[in-house]
């Protein structure tokens, strides 16, 4: 009996494909939304182009938000769950250790970090996929201040108050993104890893 090879084997399973598709999607709606939401009364000295925007006003972009919000929090349990219950995220995410997180970083500064197996996350992935974890659980509780103020006092305050959870929001967004944008770059350097997430294989 055969072994399956690389290109053969199931890299992504179909419920991970499903949720990561879907995560795309929230993520996209938020970030345009809040952009949208953002400029109706900013807190820097700055504006995001309104092209960049959705839902048209202040209404419309806080449906538009919140909408979203129950897909990524509904889908980001989901996601979640199955992976500890299947152990994936112990297999896939860890070990994770400072030295060889910072000999990875090195190389893919150098052009040469490897992509042999993709069935194996080097150390920059697990490192950067557990911070987009933990970063969408700080983007989720400081939503949760934003949006329900009087009903989490205690997170309000750990958060610093109404308008320091404004800016926690906002910096997680930021940096939310900031991960998107590296990551298509990384799938246009890459670009058989789109097609493992399309097909699985």
């Amino acid at each position: 009996m055969s072994t399956p090879t690389v290109s053969s084997a199931v890299i992504h399973p179909a419920w991970l494909r499903l949720t990561h598709w879907l995560n795309a999607v929230a993520v996209v709606v938020l970030a345009t939304s809040g952009w949208r939401i953002y400029n109706a009364a900013p807190f820097f000295p700055f504006e995001l182009p309104r092209a960049l925007t959705l839902g048209g006003w202040l209404g419309g972009a806080l449906q538009w938000h919140f909408a979203a919000m129950w897909l990524l929090v509904g889908n980001g349990l989901l996601y979640l769950a199955i992976n500890i219950a299947s152990g994936r995220l112990r297999r896939q995410f860890f070990p994770l250790t400072p030295r060889l997180l910072l000999a990875d970083f090195a190389a893919a500064l150098k052009g040469k970090l490897a992509h042999a197996d993709p069935r194996h996350y080097n150390m920059v992935q697990r490192a950067a996929y557990l911070f987009v974890m933990f970063d969408c659980i700080v983007l989720v509780l400081s939503g949760l201040v934003l949006w329900k103020s009087v009903q989490f006092p205690v997170l309000r305050e750990l958060m610093g108050g109404y308008d320091s959870a404004r800016r926690v929001h906002f910096i997680a967004m930021a940096l939310l993104t900031g991960f998107v944008g590296v990551h298509l770059l990384m799938v246009a350097l890459v670009p058989r890893t789109l097609v493992a997430m399309l097909r699985g294989r």
